[in-house]
């Protein structure tokens, strides 16, 4: 395990994750997800640190209410947030880690258009 820096576009928020050099994250087809090009990298909560940018976030949710989508308020970047499937944990925007520390990514496709099919349990493990 490695601690990989990002943040968002204007670097206003800014982030510390722990997680392999080679990551596997994966590529949700829900609506949000699909219009973003997120790509998750899901993390526990106690390896995800926010270093700056508390002051700037705005927070969207709906449906459930479980997922919190995390904004940028000043260039708009969701770059982390708190996913329904794993509310007590972290899922970063692989495309917003810094250059440098990642060494390979694998993406996974997760159907997320049907989420009750995806996480029949409601919700999903850590890796």
């Amino acid at each position: 395990m490695i601690t990989h820096t990002g943040g968002c576009h204007c670097r206003r928020v800014r982030f510390e994750v722990v997680a392999p050099a080679r990551i596997e994250v994966t590529d949700c087809n829900c609506s949000i997800c699909s219009k973003a090009g997120y790509l998750h990298l899901i993390v526990p909560a106690e390896r995800f640190n926010l270093v700056s940018g508390t002051d700037v976030l705005t927070t969207y949710t709906w449906n459930t209410g479980t997922a919190k989508h995390h904004f940028c308020s000043v260039c708009g970047v969701k770059s982390f947030y708190v996913p329904r499937s794993h509310p007590d944990g972290f899922s970063v925007n692989a495309r917003c880690l810094d250059a440098g520390t990642v060494e390979a990514m694998s993406v996974l496709k997760t159907n997320g258009r049907e989420w009750e099919k995806q996480y029949p349990r409601g919700r999903g493990e850590f890796m």
